[in-house]
């Protein structure tokens, strides 16, 4: 009588499960990837069961023409009206005055203008989603290369977490507003709004764009009653300073909104990527900039507005001194509304949530650019890693919210001016603008990249434009001290960053693409 092993018989079984775990990660479309998931084999088999229940199991293989199902050219503006209509847009409109004594006409011509100018990029690679199926940080691979690329995925990954935690300290911070005797502690408010992040988050992009869809209905409500309430007390304010003072404090305030505007460049594609490829490219523009700029402009504007009310309300000032934004936001609904005003400042405050989802989303799709190691961890595995690290971070930071928010978005306009315009010049100098000139299939076969020098040398001269440029608190560019008062200088590192890029790239580009091929 024979007996079979049961050590053998367990690993056929294994075996056999881990064939069926393999075809079910299989990216569609993608015949060059080597993605070794047999190393997270038990992750992946949890992940097959969340994916009877609607959880996104895909992370950044390609979508395919044929899985491009996203019809409603509206989707885009949905996205961004909602992810923008919240109180941390409220937020930088506050730092107009609060760290660069601009008054109130100089604040809102900054934030128009500053605006208009910097959604731009983020509407045009909103259009490429659709025509190539891959997402942002994948795409930046055709124009950096596979290693350079590295630069800019590790950027939008401390960005992406850096963005979650500013937001929750001003979330928390307006939660904590709503009582002024019985305090919610800063770490349970953070931790409230970081599990409602989670659980969109965690289902991916079709429960994204439906969260983002409807939630910035109420919030919309409630700032149009918060504008109600300090309307009245509102001052024009003098202009911010005259001449070159004025100028440093424009630029200044300038280099913040752009940070928050190309904020959300690094992540464009990524809410468009399911969208038909035949879809009108001009409409999906149309409309991302409009759902872009609606809140951007209107939102910063009443920050601005509401930092104006001190003079007429002391007590304003004085909530505003002990909580920041939250009690700003508490001072005008609270306040004269009493408990209907609190349940309002609840709801404005799990706001955040809408601004934190494409972040938390796109963190672990940008680390899965990382190595094809990182592209086999589920997507919803870094979610949750991504979730508790902005946590902690966010309970440390919370005392030090302005400081924090001028300092990210100043550096994020420095960067991204960079990334931008590498892309762009890519797109339309050396790819001609045509989409056939791509081969999205080989996303990870470094051979059919471009080799990456040219664009880490012009990297460095855009950094090296930003360091001169550059007028932080710890900082000051030798350029940006020529710009107003020579202590505190005028921040034009961004546009340096931009200039520096466009001039250095294109020529390097050139010879590389020569010599390289591709």
């Amino acid at each position: 009588m024979t007996m079979s092993s049961p050590s053998l018989e367990k690993h056929s079984d294994s075996e056999s499960d881990l064939k069926d775990i393999e075809q079910f990660v299989q990216p569609v479309g993608a015949p060059n990837d080597r993605v070794p998931r047999t190393r997270f084999r038990r992750l992946w088999a949890i992940v097959e069961k969340l994916d009877k229940y609607g959880v996104e199991a895909q992370g950044i293989e390609r979508i395919p023409s044929d899985a491009r199902n996203q019809k409603s050219v509206l989707a885009p503006f949905w996205m961004w009206l909602a992810a923008n209509m919240t109180t941390s847009t409220f937020s930088l409109g506050t730092l107009g005055n609060s760290l660069f004594s601009l008054g109130l006409r100089d604040a809102v011509l900054t934030i128009i203008f500053f605006n208009l100018l910097c959604t731009l990029p983020v509407a045009y690679f909103s259009t490429w989603g659709p025509k190539l199926g891959l997402r942002q940080l994948t795409l930046s691979r055709f124009s950096f290369g596979y290693i350079t690329s590295l630069i800019p995925i590790v950027l939008n990954c401390i960005a992406c977490v850096g963005w979650s935690v500013v937001n929750s300290i001003v979330g928390a911070q307006t939660l904590r507003a709503v009582s002024d005797s019985h305090q919610i502690p800063t770490a349970a408010a953070i931790i409230i709004i970081a599990i409602g992040t989670i659980i969109v988050s965690f289902m991916g992009y079709r429960v994204v764009h439906l969260y983002e869809k409807y939630s910035w209905i109420p919030v919309a409500i409630i700032f149009i009653i918060y504008l109600g309430q300090i309307a009245r007390f509102c001052d024009s304010g003098p202009y911010g300073g005259t001449g070159p003072v004025e100028a440093a404090n424009v630029l200044s305030f300038g280099a913040a909104v752009a940070g928050f505007a190309l904020g959300w460049t690094s992540l464009a594609a990524d809410y468009t990527v399911r969208m038909p490829e035949d879809m009108s490219t001009i409409k999906i523009f149309i409309w991302t900039y409009i759902g872009l700029n609606i809140p951007l402009i209107l939102v910063e504007a009443l920050g601005a507005a509401a930092m104006t009310t001190f003079t007429a309300k002391t007590t304003w000032a004085d909530a505003y001194a002990s909580n920041s934004v939250g009690g700003l936001l508490g001072a005008g609904l609270a306040g004269p509304m009493g408990g209907f005003g609190r349940f309002l400042l609840v709801i404005l405050s799990l706001s955040i949530i809408a601004n934190n989802i494409p972040n938390i989303y796109s963190l672990a799709l940008t680390f899965q650019n990382v190595h094809p190691v990182a592209q086999a961890i589920p997507r919803v595995f870094i979610v949750i890693i991504g979730s508790a690290i902005y946590i902690v971070l966010a309970i440390v930071g919370a005392s030090h919210f302005e400081e924090w928010l001028d300092t990210l978005l100043t550096i994020l306009s420095y960067w991204l001016a960079i990334f931008s315009t590498i892309l762009i010049e890519e797109h339309l100098l050396f790819r001609r603008g045509r989409w056939a000139n791509y081969e999205p299939d080989e996303y990870n076969n470094w051979r059919k990249l471009p080799l990456g020098v040219a664009s880490f040398v012009a990297l460095g001269c855009g950094v090296a434009g930003a360091v001169l440029g550059m007028a932080q608190e710890w900082y000051v560019g030798q350029i940006a001290r020529h710009i107003g008062n020579p202590i505190y200088g005028g921040d034009i590192g961004f546009e340096l960053s931009f200039a520096f890029t466009a001039v250095v790239f294109p020529p390097l580009r050139y010879i590389e693409k020569k010599f390289w091929g591709y």
